[in-house]
């Protein structure tokens, strides 16, 4: 080794160690990525929902109403709904659905996803604050709402593939 080496060689080895070192607030990075992002005006987890045909496909934000006190709730009081936010609406046990829009202020698009994951139906541009229900097309696994006709502005549409 020529002269200079050794300074060489303790610079790498000091480059090394910091970069090796647990930097200040990467725990706190590591926590914040771990933690599930939430709604801020429902506090609801947001979980990423994609609707898929052969075309495109759509993420949305979905709000997660995953228990029947939540899903009872849903967005009524609701005054805003972003282009790529939704709730979705999760069945513990496949079975037919029916939504109303009882003290939802906006419209919405209630998507009715069949047992195989694929759209069955939509009720596209639902009354605000109507009590008359809306029914799936037979058993669903789920249900998602989005901002009334953003489905058929984006061409979501039965058969189009729901995941979440």
């Amino acid at each position: 080794m020529g002269r200079g080496s050794t300074g060489l060689i303790a610079g790498l080895c000091a480059a090394l160690a910091i970069a090796c070192s647990p930097q200040p607030g990467a725990d706190n990075a590591i926590a914040e990525q771990a933690r599930p992002a939430v709604h801020p005006v429902s506090g609801l987890e947001i979980i990423p929902v994609t609707v898929s045909s052969d075309e495109a496909s759509h993420e949305f934000h979905a709000e997660l109403a995953d228990t029947p006190e939540l899903q009872k709730k849903g967005l009524m009081f609701r005054t805003e709904l972003g282009p790529d936010e939704a709730m979705l609406f999760p069945n513990e046990e496949p079975t037919a659905r029916s939504f109303w829009m009882k003290n939802t202020p906006i419209p919405l698009d209630i998507i009715f996803v069949g047992l195989d994951g694929r759209i069955a139906n939509i009720a596209a541009m639902a009354e605000p604050y109507s009590e008359e229900p809306v029914y799936s097309i037979g058993s669903t696994s789920a249900v998602l709402e989005i901002s009334g006709g953003r489905a058929e502005e984006l061409g979501i549409e039965p058969g189009d593939r729901v995941s979440w």
